[in-house]
């Protein structure tokens, strides 16, 4: 993975980590400790399924870059689908408190994706990578006279 990938997965999985740590302990506070947590576990849930998704979004623009818009929309839609699904699955759980669950996995899922729109707006991103293993000139340099 390249640096500037970790440092988006960074810019995105901390504020996710912030968000889902202070879910908690509002959760706490609130129901007590089943809503801290469904909090936690919420948070770890998102942070997982998200960051899973943006390593294959990473890996499958390198390998197949004009596949990477298509797979981009499919892998949001499933992502939304896979906890709505994990959602459904723990909606009776008596491990921790299902609304808390809910509430912050719906809370934690929006900050993710805010924060990886804010960080890859503030990527710099470059339309082409040069290739400076090669020191070979393009062919056509342009117009000879």
């Amino acid at each position: 993975m390249r640096s500037d990938d970790v440092r988006s997965l960074l810019q995105t999985a901390v504020p996710t980590a912030v968000a889902g740590a202070l879910a908690a302990v509002i959760s706490a506070l609130v129901v007590g400790g089943k809503g801290a947590v469904g909090a936690i576990v919420a948070t770890l849930v998102v942070i997982l399924f998200m960051g899973i998704g943006f390593i294959v979004l990473q890996r499958t623009a390198k390998a197949l870059p004009h596949l990477f818009q298509a797979m981009g929309l499919m892998l949001y839609a499933a992502q939304i689908l896979l906890l709505f699904v994990f959602l459904a699955a723990f909606k009776n759980t008596t491990l921790f408190h299902p609304k808390t669950f809910a509430i912050t996995l719906v809370v934690t899922t929006l900050v993710w994706t805010g924060a990886q729109t804010r960080a890859h707006m503030k990527a710099k991103i470059l339309y082409v990578e040069p290739d400076s293993t090669k020191g070979e000139k393009p062919d056509n340099s342009g117009p000879k006279s």
